[in-house]
């Protein structure tokens, strides 16, 4: 699949991939390397893996990363209360083999464990790897070189199917070289207006054109405040569906109402704060 295909399939979903970002993921795609897409947060990296996942109509699997996370709670733990009640009933009846409470039926797989055992391969989202301690991050190097894990009690698990990987950062903290290496890599910014006025039609289509341009200016315009959290793209999408609702057309004639809906967009008091009516008012005169 050429990325131009991918890039159509990825919009018949209802995303909007920009041409570099195709071309990575057709690339992991194609040379089966994890891909790596950095960029602030709420600019659509965890929606490109949902919808590649929808494209190779397969299941997404993540794994949500943060500071503590550990190999048990991403790969497997053994399921001990199940094991305890195992060995409570088996001992009426001379006890139980060790080696009999440490099989499949015991086995809870966490989503690296998952994404390997799959029947098919699956898309395996890793979000936010940035978040997760360096420490859990070389022991994933090992999981994505080989696509194995170890049990212990089990043996070697070996991916028959090698999932397609994605792996998101927000630029928490720097990401090792060695992870870098082995990723495809694309940095995913705030769209332009053009683009981002696809994404708003794409997902709202029955929007006034109107009304859609406005929404996208005035976000955009927000964005080049000093804000201290900058509407993403899902927040523009919230206020395009809260403003719907409310039977707004015309931003310049929503009235007292607008401000209130800022709640969408603005998660802070102080970004509240600093987006005035007379903000508004003046941006939405530009395009009204």
């Amino acid at each position: 699949m050429t990325h131009l295909e991918l890039q159509k399939q990825l919009a018949a979903t209802g995303y909007v991939a920009e041409e570099s970002l195709a071309m990575g993921l057709s690339l992991g795609l194609s040379l089966g390397r994890p891909v790596l897409l950095e960029g602030p947060a709420g600019v659509g990296k965890t929606e490109v893996a949902k919808a590649l996942a929808a494209v190779q109509g397969t299941e997404l699997i993540r794994l949500q990363c943060y500071e503590g996370l550990d190999a048990s709670h991403a790969i497997y733990e053994w399921n001990y209360k199940r094991q305890l009640l195992s060995i409570r009933a088996a001992e009426a009846h001379g006890g139980v083999q060790e080696e009999a409470l440490f099989g499949e039926a015991f086995l809870l797989k966490r989503p690296l464990l998952q994404a390997i055992t799959a029947d098919r391969a699956p898309v395996l989202l890793i979000d936010e790897i940035d978040r997760a301690d360096e420490e859990f991050e070389a022991y994933l190097l090992e999981v994505l070189s080989d696509f194995q894990i170890t049990i212990p009690e089990m043996g070697t698990v070996k991916a028959a199917h090698r999932p397609v990987v994605i792996l998101t950062a927000n630029g928490t903290r720097d990401l090792s070289d060695a992870l870098r290496r082995r990723c495809l890599y694309s940095y995913l910014g705030y769209p332009d207006l053009d683009t981002e006025l696809a994404i708003l039609n794409a997902r709202h289509p029955g929007l006034e054109a109107r009304l859609a341009r406005q929404i996208v200016t005035v976000v955009q315009a927000l964005r080049r405040e000093e804000l201290e959290k900058s509407p993403g793209i899902a927040e523009m999408l919230d206020w395009a569906a809260a403003l719907s609702g409310l039977g707004v057309n015309d931003l310049a004639q929503a009235g007292p109402q607008l401000q209130a809906t800022l709640v969408c967009l603005l998660k802070t008091a102080a970004d509240q704060s600093a987006a005035p009516r007379e903000f508004l008012d003046r941006v939405i005169g530009k395009v009204a």
